[in-house]
Order: C-alpha cells, then sequence, then structure tokens
C-alpha cells in the first residue's frame, strides 16, 4: 500500500464524509441546490447516508481492500449520478461540484 494511496483514500473519505454530514445538517449549501435540481426531500437522508457509508468504506479499505474497491466504485458512481441529476437540471455552472468530489474517489480506487 502506497503512501499516495492512503493519502487519497483519506481525503477522499473526508470529503464524501463531509457531503454526507452536511446533507444530514441540512446545510442550505447542499440542502437548497437538491431542491432546484428536483430531488425529493424524501431522499436526502438516504443520499447522505450513502455519502457517510462509502466514506466509511474507504477508510475500512485501509484494512481490508475489498472494502475499500467496493466504496470506492459506490462512490464513483454516486458522484457520476450528481453529475448527471445536475446537468439534467440545467445547472451547468454547477457541474464541477459533484466532479471534486468524484476525482479523489476515483484516483482512490486507481491507486490501490
Amino acid at each position: 500500500m502506497s503512501t499516495s494511496y492512503v493519502v487519497v483514500t483519506v481525503v477522499a473519505a473526508a470529503m464524501a464524509g463531509f457531503s454526507g454530514g452536511a446533507v444530514f445538517a441540512r446545510a442550505a449549501f447542499v440542502v437548497e441546490p437538491l431542491a432546484a435540481y428536483g430531488v425529493p426531500r424524501p431522499w436526502w437522508n438516504a443520499l447522505g447516508a450513502v455519502k457517510a457509508a462509502g466514506a466509511l468504506g474507504l477508510l475500512a479499505g485501509l484494512f481490508l481492500p475489498v472494502v475499500g474497491v467496493l466504496a470506492a466504485i459506490g462512490l464513483v458512481l454516486y458522484f457520476t449520478g450528481a453529475v448527471i441529476t445536475v446537468l439534467r437540471a440545467r445547472a451547468y455552472t454547477h457541474a464541477p461540484f459533484p466532479l471534486i468530489y468524484l476525482a479523489p474517489a476515483a484516483a482512490s480506487l486507481m491507486l490501490l
């Protein structure tokens, strides 16, 4: 396990965990865009839980690599879906935000 893998994985986990926590805390910078994109309010807790589970899975993957691989794949799929949601809502200027979260998850997967 390389140092770069550990650093990228911890950063990806911190970012996904922060994002999930922001959903649970109903931070305006997260929930206002969700509402604008048309994401149903009952889905918000589940979306936050997926991000939090992905973050924990990445950290667990430092000790059990198969869990890290599955968590990274899940986060890549999640944030790819987020990009698609933003683009479908025609909020093109917001597209970089899920990409910022997607990048370290994808890098973690590639470095493994």
